[in-house]
């Protein structure tokens, strides 16, 4: 009976003690100790929120996705008009008709319009693709470029 209590007791303090540690780090280090030196982290508050957490970006049609180092094919470069923009708009919707599974990213980064479609991790992947797009001969340049892409998670 004296181990039962013995173990239960030591269970118990376990316990307690677990869930005393601090699992954010910001509070660990704001915590006053005697003898040591006092921090004071100032920040908003969204920060302290995002630390510690399993926060993983979302995509804007709301999947969540893992950015990463990769390429991209380019299918149109135009300059900053509002012409180049209605094109690289369409050159979009014609690789999505073409290619529905296929990702398709149209952007302004100055000073031209761009649409890129794909998110490869290997360029073989991407040089594979764009084959496929350049047989259709409706692309005039077509080229990979390395670009982050987005990984989703599922």
């Amino acid at each position: 009976m004296k181990r039962l209590f013995i173990l239960l007791s030591a269970c118990f303090l376990c316990v307690l003690y677990s869930s005393a540690q601090s699992k954010n780090i910001i509070s660990s280090l704001e915590k006053n100790v005697p003898g040591q030196g006092k921090v004071t982290i100032h920040q908003d508050a969204r920060i302290a929120a995002l630390v510690g957490s399993d926060a993983v970006p979302v995509s804007a049609d709301g999947s969540r996705v893992i950015k990463k180092a990769g390429y991209r094919i380019q299918v149109y470069a135009g300059n900053n008009t509002r012409a180049a923009k209605n094109a690289a708009h369409a050159v979009g919707v014609r690789v999505k008709e073409l290619f529905p599974d296929l990702p398709v990213y149209t952007s302004f980064n100055p000073p031209r319009w761009l649409c890129r479609a794909g998110d490869f991790s290997t360029i073989e992947e991407a040089d594979a693709v764009m084959r496929q797009l350049r047989a259709v001969g409706d692309f005039k340049a077509v080229s990979i470029v390395r670009e982050q892409i987005n990984i989703p998670l599922e």
